[in-house]
């Protein structure tokens, strides 16, 4: 045999999609497994043509499972950012949409026992130490997919899946603001560097001479933003105590502007080297966040906005997403309590996926 099998399950979770995996069914060393994570993607190829990747970065995503170490959890959650063109594989972020797929792949995989009409599953997010509670239907000793929950940026309905995000605060950074202020200036453009579910380095739309309500596509032949906001997301990286981010996905970069169509305010969330077609879960936690907090840019920004925990509606090129945000503030302080939101998972696939054993020969 000159290919080494992998099983794998094929997963949409959130607005993303990608193969769930064991992670003993891998290569215990970093290095090759990156290599044989950019194998099964196909990374290398604008259409990912000799992998399973889908030739953007929201189906060039990879989610390894395991039963958990933390006494709190069920899983492990391994994160695995791979680059559609550069055989590049990024271990630092998290995914919030392909963590919406966990819960079901735990059970899938026998991770987890399915019980009567709800199973709760607890992940540990081991790229960020974050604590997930996931809430996954379940029937007759199975994961139930179909169901009436809609969610903006994909096709038709499935059964929700609820998420609870608990210790999302500094988890790769080690503090919510990294470089101790609320507000930074960098080539003239305010911006607030924050570290709640995913760092980003987060503008206002109209600083940059946008309104905020530009189409991914239309963002992404804006090629004169891209530049100027991937050098401030550089230098923001540093300021943050990321070191070189240049061949990094996070910190992530997003834009505020005022709301057009009643929600809580309009963002837009980049890859960073792309636009998001619709907004990372993740993402949505940071910049609720930062929409909620004196002193930062998002300050006076969101409309409608209740006492915590907060109900935000965030407008993206797709529709909106929908966050529960449970917060304090005392005094100058801001905590994040916690995040909830729900989502929807399918299973499209499953069986092995296959490497050259030049990259990989399982012992």
């Amino acid at each position: 045999m000159t290919q080494t099998a992998i099983p794998f399950l094929f997963m949409r979770g959130g607005s993303s999609r990608g193969p769930y995996m064991r992670r003993d069914d891998l290569p215990d060393d970093p290095e090759t497994l990156a290599r044989v994570l950019v194998a099964i993607i196909g990374s290398g190829h604008p259409l990912n043509i000799d992998g399973i990747g889908g030739g953007a970065a929201v189906t060039t995503k990879v989610a390894m499972l395991s039963a958990s170490e933390d006494d709190w959890a069920d899983v492990d959650y391994l994160f695995a950012q791979v680059s559609v063109e550069d055989g590049l594989v990024d271990f630092k972020p998290t995914c919030g949409n392909i963590l919406v797929g966990v819960g079901p792949a735990a059970i899938e995989m026998g991770l987890v026992n399915p019980k009567t009409d709800v199973t709760d599953v607890r992940i540990r997010a081991v790229n960020t130490g974050a604590r997930v509670l996931s809430g996954v239907q379940t029937r007759n000793d199975a994961v139930q997919y179909d169901g009436e929950a809609q969610i903006d940026g994909v096709p038709g309905t499935a059964a929700p899946v609820s998420l609870m995000f608990r210790e999302v605060v500094g988890g790769t950074t080690g503090a919510m603001f990294p470089t101790g202020k609320r507000i930074e200036v960098i080539d003239g453009i305010e911006v607030t560097c924050m570290d709640v579910a995913m760092p980003m380095v987060i503008a206002r739309a109209a600083d940059f001479g946008l309104t905020g309500h530009e189409s991914a596509s239309g963002l992404d032949d804006n090629r004169a933003f891209f530049a100027r906001m991937e050098a401030i997301r550089q230098e923001a990286g540093a300021l943050m105590g990321m070191g070189d981010v240049s061949s990094s996905v996070a910190p992530k970069f997003g834009l505020l502007a005022p709301a057009r169509g009643g929600g809580t305010a309009a963002v837009r969330y980049f890859m960073p080297w792309s636009t998001h077609p619709t907004l990372a879960v993740t993402g949505s936690q940071c910049l609720s966040a930062c929409l909620l907090c004196p002193g930062t840019v998002g300050d006076g920004i969101a409309t409608g906005l209740s006492s915590a925990p907060a109900h935000l509606t965030l407008e993206h090129p797709m529709g909106v997403i929908e966050v529960v945000l449970d917060y304090r503030i005392a005094d100058n302080s801001f905590d994040v309590i916690s995040a909830g939101l729900v989502r929807t998972a399918r299973k499209l696939a499953s069986g092995d996926v296959f490497v050259p054993q030049e990259i990989w020969a399982r012992d």
